[in-house]
């Protein structure tokens, strides 16, 4: 692998620390780093082009769709704008704003249309951050946010929402857990992240034994 180019890499977390200043807490600036360290776990062992899993790593949630009014294309525009202003190359530019577009669960079982190595990478390093205690914490504290139920046993989960229903969902924060959190494990692209997502996945459904027997009083 090439080198890193450490004065980018410097330039870029100060970019993004700016931007996410005032972020809503589960897509802050220590949500970035947590994935940019995990990525950096990961890509140890594939073969990858580091620059472009670090790029694609700090930029990946720099204008999150869900705090834009679902406007996918706010991202990829400023992670452009940004990465033009460092001189960095068209090549590693065009896939690091491919990497944002197309790293998002959708919902359901809706195809991923992008691949890459550098993808599954990054792709992994954020949805590791959604499973074991960070996911359960990030989970709680977006639905709060949104200002949802915790719980309603009268609605039930939704497994095959279309992407326009995920992005609208309105749900109660227990039902993310099976339309989303859950899946994830088995949605890892590479060796390193499907070993890392075991734990975190087990830690989940232990919460949710010990939730639901809270919540009907047994425990």
């Amino acid at each position: 692998m090439k080198k890193l180019d450490q004065a980018l890499i410097e330039n870029t977390i100060h970019f993004v620390k700016k931007e996410l200043k005032d972020a809503e807490g589960g897509h802050d600036w220590f949500h970035i780093e947590r994935v940019y360290k995990n990525a950096k776990l990961i890509a140890a062992s594939e073969k990858v082009n580091s620059t472009i899993v670090a790029l694609g790593a700090l930029l990946h949630d720099i204008a999150d769709s869900k705090f834009y009014d679902g406007d996918e294309t706010v991202g990829p525009r400023k992670a452009r704008v940004f990465l033009a202003s460092e001189g960095v190359s068209e090549e590693i530019i065009t896939h690091v704003m491919k990497i944002i577009k197309h790293i998002s669960f959708k919902g359901g079982n809706n195809p991923q249309k992008f691949q890459s190595k550098e993808l599954d990478v990054v792709q992994d390093a954020d949805r590791l951050d959604a499973l074991g205690a960070i996911g359960i914490a990030r989970t709680f504290n977006y639905g709060g946010f949104k200002n949802r139920k915790i719980y309603d046993p009268a609605i039930e989960p939704k497994l095959d929402m279309t992407v326009s229903e995920y992005k609208n969902s309105t749900a109660p924060t227990i039902n993310h857990f099976y339309e989303k959190l859950l899946l994830l494990k088995d949605r890892m692209n590479t060796e390193t992240g499907k070993k890392l997502a075991i734990e975190r996945h087990d830690f989940m459904e232990a919460f949710l034994t010990q939730f639901y027997a809270e919540w009907e009083g047994t425990a």
